[in-house]
């Protein structure tokens, strides 16, 4: 009597798997010497299927996850957070990997960032002023009050820029975006900004309008300077 997971059709034979009962050529079975022709009585794929499952219930009796397997193309990387394969375009450069690029995609490498800097600095805006400036919101606040809430230069908009000296990196006030900008742009050069101030009083005088003197342009009290914080 011939046994239902074996059959003979000519050179090599075959066996049906009790598995999927296919019936496939002997070298689809792994050697076994208990099995019936030798071989085992599961093909290969559902072997393979049978001990994945297994070893998943034996991790799980012991309290731990099997990680899926990641089917990842040339090109790309697998973002654990996401839970993607993505090209590799989309991952920030990290020269100490050993692919050269970071192990997040773009959006949960800067979305980690923010919950860093919220959980270390207590939010973004401090981060930011500490490692730029050396101060903190409320350093910033009291700054602030101290301005009455005007920008420190036209004394008109709020300000929103905190302005430093770019060779020693101390605080100097709070400025409005456009006076901010203003500053940057002639590079703190106080001739320059005495010639523009000339120049417009002259435009003025040959229009026949008057010099302005509406202008408060005694300093502002500020409460804070000071020294930007090296970076790392």
């Amino acid at each position: 009597m011939v046994s239902p997971d074996m059959s003979d059709s000519g050179e090599g034979g075959t066996k049906t798997c009790l598995d999927c009962c296919e019936v496939k050529a002997l070298d689809a079975f792994s050697p076994s010497p208990r099995g019936a022709l030798g071989r085992s009585s599961y093909c290969k794929v559902c072997m393979r299927s049978r001990s994945r499952a297994s070893y998943r219930k034996r991790r799980a009796a012991e309290g731990r996850v099997v990680r899926e397997a990641r089917h990842v193309g040339d090109g790309e990387r697998w973002c654990s957070d996401c839970q993607t394969a993505k090209p590799l375009s989309e991952f920030p450069r990290n020269r100490s990997d050993s692919i050269g690029y970071a192990s997040y995609c773009k959006p949960c490498h800067n979305k980690r960032g923010r919950e860093n800097r919220i959980k270390h600095h207590g939010s973004t805006r401090d981060y930011h002023l500490r490692r730029r400036y050396g101060i903190d919101s409320a350093d910033f606040d009291r700054m602030l009050a101290a301005q009455g809430g005007v920008c420190a230069a036209c004394r008109k908009a709020e300000p929103r820029h905190v302005d430093h000296d770019h060779a020693t990196g101390a605080v100097r006030g709070l400025l409005c975006f456009n006076c901010n900008q203003a500053l940057g742009n002639v590079r703190d050069d106080v001739y320059v900004m005495r010639g523009l101030m000339a120049y417009l009083d002259a435009q003025r005088s040959a229009t026949g309008r008057p010099p302005r003197e509406d202008h408060d342009l005694r300093p502002l009290n500020v409460v804070y300077a000071g020294r930007r914080r090296p970076r790392p």
